[in-house]
């Protein structure tokens, strides 16, 4: 199987989460949560360099081997999106694809509490969506954004890196920019945001000091900003935030997170009974025990307000997993396994 564009509709077939092109192996597919080979030829190191350079453009390659590895955005002949990371290992050139849903879902389709649908009625402060990677952060604000879209009359800006779900205009009117091709940073596309009269911009990732510093003066001051950020708990969101932040100023980092955040949705996306996946989520709802947390005290007290915030639509990642398991939707062992960190 020499031909990606038959590799990619074969995925889709299989209904694969990723592909893996690796010299030294079989093409691979994960279904289910596993990899599976499905050529019968090992790769050697030509077959997956032409492989993996049949996706890229002469002035990637240029990039890429420049860089060393290269991101970007694919579509294949029936319009089907993917992301793709192409990287050199050991010498050879490999590429992972992650198969994209050709549309966003919803969030009646991705299954969050309601709560989530009522932070995306917001009309300023700062949402986060967090998670380890590949846990369907990108996914979610997505869906949130296309609530917003199908239901508001409101100017979308987002900055995405790549663009991995495209949205068309609807009751709202979208503006996506990809880093790389329409501006140069995150921090650069959000200042130049700002200027662009937004009622709602979406980060695609929070990743350095001055784009976080922005982002929480926007939300601060007028504008709902909705991000993602990798972070294993919420409880260690606010060490996520300072680590980000120069010496001295802490106080004053916690002081502008404070204010502006409204509300984060923590995911772990779990392979269900049946194979396929679900989102166990932790909401955390901005009140005032939570900004005293926030200015003052160890994050830790944050899993103490989560437990007794039910009222306010928070939701502990115990009480999301209890959900799921008796439903039967997970197994006990899944249960067992993200539960621990949790506790």
């Amino acid at each position: 199987m020499s031909n990606i564009q038959s590799i990619l509709k074969l995925a889709r077939q299989r209904r694969a989460a990723d592909i893996h092109i690796v010299a030294g192996s079989p093409v691979l597919f994960r279904v289910k949560g596993e990899l599976l080979p499905v050529t019968r030829e090992v790769l050697d190191a030509r077959m997956a360099r032409e492989l993996a350079y049949t996706m890229l453009t002469p002035e990637q390659i240029k990039h890429f081997e420049e860089n060393l590895d290269h991101d970007f955005m694919l579509s294949d002949d029936d319009r089907n999106r993917y992301r793709v990371n192409i990287a050199f290992n050991d010498g050879a050139v490999g590429a992972v694809v992650r198969l994209l849903a050709s549309v966003p879902m919803t969030l009646d389709e991705i299954r969050v509490p309601p709560i989530v649908r009522q932070l995306t009625n917001a009309t300023k402060g700062l949402i986060l969506i967090t998670g380890a990677t590949s846990e369907g952060k990108t996914t979610t604000m997505a869906a949130m954004i296309d609530e917003i879209n199908r239901t508001q009359r409101k100017h979308i800006i987002t900055i995405e890196d790549p663009i991995e779900y495209v949205h068309f205009n609807k009751m709202s009117v979208v503006r996506q920019r990809e880093i790389g091709k329409d501006t140069k940073s995150f921090a650069r596309g959000l200042r130049a945001a700002l200027r662009q009269d937004p009622d709602m911009i979406a980060i695609g990732e929070m990743r350095d000091y001055e784009t976080i510093k922005i982002a929480l003066t926007a939300a601060e001051t007028g504008v709902l900003v909705i991000s993602t950020i990798h972070v294993i708990s919420i409880d260690k969101i606010i060490e996520r935030f300072l680590a980000y932040a120069p010496d001295g100023s802490d106080g004053h980092m916690r002081s502008l997170l404070s204010e502006a955040l409204l509300g984060v949705i923590h995911q772990e996306l779990l392979t269900t009974v049946d194979g396929g996946k679900r989102l166990a989520v932790e909401i955390l709802v901005t009140t005032d025990a939570v900004r005293n947390v926030m200015r003052n005290r160890g994050t830790f007290h944050l899993r103490n307000v989560i437990t007794t915030g039910q009222r306010y639509g928070m939701k502990s990642m115990k009480n999301s997993l209890d959900e799921l398991l008796d439903e039967g939707v997970i197994s006990e062992s899944v249960y067992n396994r993200i539960l621990e960190n949790y506790a």
